[in-house]
């Protein structure tokens, strides 16, 4: 099967995900997170790419950022990923692949999902009942955009900035959003767009998509409509409605 081409736009967010191989550990020890985050910064900033979130899981990556340039993301992460496996391989004494193929990536709507995607990404210690809340996990950017840990590596997205008039207030905005779980078919949605390098976005932003392209976007990218429309869907064809 072909692969399918990526969706890469200076200048348009993307949530990526790096996953190793057979779901494997890519991180053993403290130090490999330091090192990883380390060299993000340093390849994230080399191809200018603005990093805004993360989490480094114990096998597997989350990240949200925004390329300047249309090869932006995908040289920061072929550098990252080369480098890092070298670091791996020397120092835990192992040798052959470490990740999982090429990495996965979805265009995300800025206007209706980039904060939700966000605390998805912050999210993943809870989910996967590491932490009981997201400010106990060390390895993610939630020590920053809602605490008071200045992590280098990160730059505030506009409508992160536009949560408070102040830090202060910005964090606490920020920390207020994860009081409420994210639904499930918002989940799912976040989940499908990475898993088949689709456009996480309501139709508006599918078009405007289409138009930055020059051409239509393939049908299974078109699947799914915003929020609106798949709580729609969902209510309707459940049999038990809930409050």
């Amino acid at each position: 099967m072909a692969r399918r081409p990526r969706l890469n736009l200076a200048g348009v967010p993307q949530h990526v995900v790096q996953r190793g191989n057979n779901r494997q550990v890519c991180f053993y020890i403290d130090q490999d997170y330091a090192v990883y985050l380390d060299k993000l910064k340093e390849y994230s900033c080399r191809y200018k790419v603005a990093v805004h979130a993360f989490v480094l899981m114990t096998n597997h990556v989350h990240l949200l950022v925004t390329p300047t340039t249309p090869l932006g993301v995908s040289q920061m992460m072929q550098a990252l990923g080369r480098y890092y496996v070298r670091y791996i391989n020397v120092t835990h004494g192992r040798s052959g692949t470490l990740w999982e193929g090429r990495y996965k990536s979805s265009l995300v709507d800025s206007e209706h999902y980039l904060l939700l995607v966000s605390r998805y990404i912050e999210l993943n210690p809870v989910r996967a009942n590491m932490v009981a809340h997201p400010a106990e996990y060390p390895w993610s950017s939630y020590q920053h955009n809602a605490l008071d840990k200045y992590i280098e590596l990160l730059t505030a997205h506009p409508l992160y900035l536009a949560l408070g008039t102040d830090v202060t207030s910005r964090k606490a905005a920020y920390q207020a959003l994860f009081k409420a779980q994210i639904p499930d078919y918002s989940l799912k949605q976040i989940r499908e767009a990475l898993q088949k390098t689709w456009v996480l976005g309501d139709s508006r932003f599918k078009q405007q998509i289409e138009q930055q392209l020059g051409c239509a976007l393939p049908k299974q990218l078109q699947h799914g409509g915003d929020r609106k429309s798949q709580r729609f869907r969902e209510v309707k064809t459940s049999t038990t409605l809930t409050p």
